[in-house]
């Protein structure tokens, strides 16, 4: 009795029901777009690792949007493929990647600059990009999960990515090595210290490698 009573309260809860999925990603939807829209204007603003921006910069600069379109834009499809199949949604792919730069780079590449380069008007568009995705996901969740308790292999398609990371990791060492032996220790260093903590070694080896870098820059 007590677990149907809490069961009754997350699904009038706001955090815990359908409706407001939507308007949550609307809102993040929204702010990402227009930190694109800024970036657009100012050279600044947009959220997203440095290689993906750059891939939309080349865009600007030499009116080709190819590249930062199709990236873009096959990352949002899968994101929310797998948000509908196992109920995660991936911000970085999803909304950074898809909202963010591929979907703004396919409006530009159709000459629609506008929708970008207006500030007002790519916060609106960012909200309806948003909301769309919101309510795709809910749908193609009620229509698959929900009829059956299989996850139709989207559950192996993240683990199988998020464990190829992992063996990515040392990578970034031997990169580090390469660049400078003193970016190297730190990118070491970095790792060791993290692995100690028992975190991914990833971030203590970009980690050391830039404090190192710093002290040490390459000539």
């Amino acid at each position: 009795m007590e677990n149907d009573l809490k069961d009754l309260e997350h699904a009038k809860s706001f955090w815990f029901a359908d409706w407001s999925f939507p308007i949550i990603v609307a809102i993040m939807s929204a702010g990402v777009f227009a930190g694109t829209s800024v970036y657009y204007n100012y050279g600044v603003g947009a959220f997203n690792e440095v290689a993906i921006v750059a891939m939309l910069k080349a865009g600007i600069s030499g009116g080709s949007y190819g590249a930062a379109a199709a990236f873009g834009a096959s990352f949002l499809f899968a994101r929310v493929l797998e948000g509908s199949l196992v109920g995660i949604l991936d911000l970085g792919g999803s909304i950074l990647t898809g909202v963010g730069i591929g979907i703004p780079a396919l409006l530009l590449s159709m000459g629609m600059k506008t929708l970008v380069s207006n500030f007002p008007l790519a916060l609106l568009t960012g909200l309806i990009i948003g909301l769309v995705i919101g309510y795709v996901i809910i749908l193609v969740r009620k229509y698959t999960i929900n009829q059956s308790d299989a996850t139709f292999g989207a559950n192996i398609m993240m683990g199988a990515g998020n464990e190829t990371g992992r063996f990515l990791e040392p990578l970034i060492i031997l990169s580090a090595c390469l660049a400078s032996i003193p970016i190297g220790i730190g990118s070491v260093l970095g790792a060791a210290g993290f692995y100690a903590w028992k975190k991914p070694i990833a971030g203590g080896a970009i980690l050391g490698a830039m404090i190192l870098g710093a002290f040490f820059p390459i000539k």
